[in-house]
């Protein structure tokens, strides 16, 4: 079928649409011919019959690509006026400039043919409701994809080759830069070097990015950041350092000093306008070259601290798995398994005797389902014990390791220090440079005189607040420690028990010395007892001690009921089990709500018998051997106090 009977008068009632687009705004610059070869199909229109005023054309997507229809609302626009019946003809320079989307292309090729609208190209005029045309156009749409996968698998070919010899162009993260021989090296700024070190170490020392950002902001230090583009490009700027910076640099494998490509993949379907990635396993990374450039930390910390930055944010998912140390007084926040379910359990704080006590609940099917709560276990004598079973389980530290910790203390707030007066010489150099710039202002050029002595006494400004915030926070840090303040850390580092329970450490610091030894604590709440279960670092689960002693006949209202059932082996006269037994006891521990003292003789297990018809007292701690383990003899010996 020839062009002239293809046009209708039907189709010259209708508007003619010309669609222009090119990729990018550097085609539109660069590549002006092809934009005007566009705007010149106008003529072939008006050739066929469509006069001037009937001719619409659809710039407003030049710069912008087409392999989707998502995000160009000229081509949106076009296709809602073929549905309507308002478009007898669609002009483009070939195929690709309409869709290089095979979806796209074929939906609009079906709308056309419903609207009984034309297509014209460089090469002629198509009817899409004819099957040789459509066939055609159908074949054109297909090349065009095609040759826009070509295109990029040949330019993401050459960046994966060059990214296997490591010589990708990447822009370098904060405390790098490219020297001569375009080779990654530390900064030369000491100062960007200095808070770049420092950021390591407080996340090394705390296990926390928050913290690392509370540091800094509490210590009055700012981050800092170089510009890449505009009339600064190059230049270093100060603000203040945000959490999601700091876990930037801590999940980049660059700092560690290694080269890696391709860790992550964008999905095939735009959700939203937007393209989504997902992040790669480190097996699936298409590139990895480890030691390649010098790293702020080794490759061995780098991976530490994924594995601390995965528990810690395995605190805030729907299972809430060990979550990090926080400030509050239960001491196995985090640690806690129910014995019953295996959930992890939460902390719930109640008030007792004017005082904050924790509870461990067991609440997630209560909240998920709708069920009622597994268990909730008064965490205040299984703090007590767990704290026992620790402090007897650990050796004092000797003097090297209280030197070593003297030390940190001493090289941390020496690097504090550093990075102040690091601040406080950069903010003297800019004021010193202002004033060379505005002495060597000519007295007549007033207005620039003016600009520049405004911007000497900023400098002057920032200057004397940097000096004084240095000797604020020098005055508060403290003079150096005497051989006095030595020698008492040398007794608190050697003397756990007493560092332990010092009212001054944190119950923050007493949470992260109890994680260097365990890994949870299982309870389970009996109608009498809690039986408790450590799992200590390395796998070894531990009962911590044996099941009380013998006791005499117990009436029944005070049995508990028979535990004939009860799988747990016992400990006769031969002592505990043994300790390879799968099946050994935990530790039982008894509740109590408030301690009173006891009167009447002592019993085998350490404690007193109750008095002439008064029931027998709950046990709330575990005995060891022979019923006189650590927490019990603390017990009796308060008790004795009292009494």
């Amino acid at each position: 079928m020839s062009t002239a009977s293809k046009v209708t008068s039907d189709h010259l009632r209708r508007a003619a649409y010309l669609y222009v687009r090119q990729s990018s705004l550097q085609q539109v610059h660069d590549h002006r011919e092809s934009t005007a070869r566009q705007y010149d199909l106008q003529h072939r229109a008006q050739a066929l019959g469509w006069a001037a005023d009937q001719l619409v054309i659809i710039d407003e997507d030049l710069g912008l690509s087409g392999a989707s229809a998502v995000d160009r609302p000229g081509f949106q626009r076009l296709v809602a006026d073929v549905g309507l019946g308002r478009v007898g003809l669609v002009m483009g320079l070939e195929v690709s400039r309409l869709a290089r989307n095979s979806t796209d292309w074929h939906r609009f090729l079906e709308i056309c043919a419903l609207a009984e609208t034309l297509i014209l190209d460089e090469d002629g005029v198509y009817d899409p409701s004819a099957f040789n045309d459509r066939l055609l156009l159908g074949l054109k749409g297909t090349m065009s994809e095609a040759e826009l996968h070509v295109l990029r698998a040949r330019l993401q070919g050459g960046m994966l080759n060059k990214a296997r010899r490591g010589e990708l162009w990447m822009p370098p993260p904060l405390g790098f830069i490219y020297d001569a021989t375009q080779r990654l090296v530390f900064d030369p700024d000491g100062q960007i070097q200095a808070a770049v070190r420092l950021l390591f170490a407080t996340f090394r020392r705390t296990g926390s990015a928050g913290q690392v950002v509370h540091h800094f902001a509490r210590e009055g230090l700012g981050w800092p950041r170089r510009l890449r583009t505009g009339v600064r490009a190059g230049e270093v700027v100060w603000g203040v350092l945000t959490h999601d910076r700091v876990l930037g640099i801590l999940h980049n494998p660059r700092y560690a000093g290694a080269f890696v490509y391709g860790r992550s993949r964008q999905r095939k379907v735009v959700v939203g306008g937007q393209p989504r990635y997902r992040k790669l396993p480190r097996q699936e990374w298409k590139v990895f070259l480890p030691n390649v450039h010098p790293g702020y930390i080794t490759w061995e910390e780098f991976e530490a601290n994924q594995a601390t930055l995965v528990t810690n944010a395995a605190g805030y998912g729907t299972a809430r798995w060990r979550t990090p140390a926080r400030e509050g007084v239960a001491l196995l926040q985090g640690l806690v398994l129910c014995g019953r379910c295996g959930n992890r359990m939460t902390v719930r704080y109640v008030v007792r005797q004017g005082h904050p006590s924790p509870d461990y609940t067991c609440q997630r099917e209560s909240i998920a389902a709708g069920q009622p709560v597994c268990q909730i276990v008064p965490g205040a004598g299984v703090d007590q014990a767990v704290a026992a079973a620790v402090l007897q389980a650990v050796t004092p530290a000797t003097l090297d390791v209280a030197l070593a910790v003297f030390d940190e203390l001493r090289a941390r707030q020496a690097e504090v220090d550093r990075l102040r007066r690091a601040q406080v010489t950069r903010a003297r150099e800019e004021a010193e440079l202002a004033q060379r710039q505005f002495l060597l202002v000519r007295p007549e050029h007033r207005l620039v005189a003016d600009s520049l002595e405004r911007q000497w006494n900023e400098k002057l400004a920032r200057l004397a607040e940097l000096e004084a915030e240095s000797q604020r926070a020098t005055a508060a840090d403290g003079p150096a420690l005497a051989a006095v303040d030595r020698e008492r850390i040398y007794q608190l580092v050697t003397d756990l028990p007493r560092v332990w329970y010092d009212p001054r450490t944190p119950a923050r610091e007493r949470k992260r010395m109890l994680r260097l030894l365990i890994d949870d604590v299982t309870l389970r709440k009996g109608d009498r007892t809690i039986a408790l279960q450590i799992r200590w670092k390395g796998g070894c689960d531990d009962g911590v001690g044996a099941a009380a002693p013998p006791r005499g006949p117990r009436s029944p209202a005070h049995s508990g009921g028979d535990r004939g059932d009860d799988p747990r082996p016992r400990h006769g006269a031969d002592g505990p089990a043994d300790r390879g037994d799968p099946q050994r006891p935990v530790l039982a521990l008894r509740h109590r709500p408030a301690l009173h003292p006891l009167a009447g003789p002592h019993t085998p297990g350490g404690l007193r018998n109750p008095k002439p018809g008064r029931p027998p007292p709950p046990r709330w701690l575990a005995h060891g051997p022979g019923g006189r383990g650590p927490a019990a003899r603390a017990l009796h010996d308060r008790q004795a106090l009292r009494t």
